[in-house]
């Protein structure tokens, strides 16, 4: 049976485990990491779970659970910016073996409706070329693409003093 509740701090642990899974293949520190390799002695997983810790930090009573059967299955994490009245949503994760059965889509709803009652105007959401899962279900839940970004990359190499 399938709970969505607010985050809770014991969930931490298991969210991170999440977005590990989640995120691989999909992630902006992956791609960096394919180019580079590992920086300052991390590799990708080290900052992708950072991101965890940052909404956690920004709005921890905006990240919603899954539960299956009291296993945590997924996440979503909100930020709210009042000053815009944009709501994000910076992530969202549900384990492999759980997809296919619309927590997904239940999460991200739960996070519109959640958006929504703190005062947003709109939620924005985005994903890299490769998410092909984000591409298809974010404009079945009404998101609209509005712009495309390259990001870019350099070493900085130290200088002789």
């Amino acid at each position: 049976m399938l709970t969505i509740r607010p985050y809770q701090a014991s969930d931490l642990k298991a969210i991170k485990a999440i977005t590990l899974i989640c995120f691989e293949g999909v992630s902006m520190d992956q791609n960096i990491e394919k180019r580079f390799g590992p920086i300052g002695g991390q590799d990708w997983r080290f900052r992708k779970a950072r991101h965890v810790d940052a909404d956690v930090a920004a709005n921890a009573a905006g990240i919603f659970v899954a539960e299956v059967d009291g296993v945590v299955a997924g996440y979503v994490s909100t930020r709210l910016d009042h000053a815009t009245q944009i709501g994000g949503i910076p992530n969202l994760g549900v384990l492999p073996a759980y997809r296919k059965q619309g927590i997904g889509r239940t999460l991200l709803e739960t996070a519109i409706t959640y958006l929504r009652k703190q005062g947003m105007a709109y939620a924005r959401i985005e994903t890299l070329e490769q998410n092909a899962v984000g591409q298809k279900l974010y404009p079945s839940l009404g998101f609209q693409e509005f712009a495309r970004q390259i990001h870019f990359i350099r070493p900085l190499e130290k200088q002789d003093e």
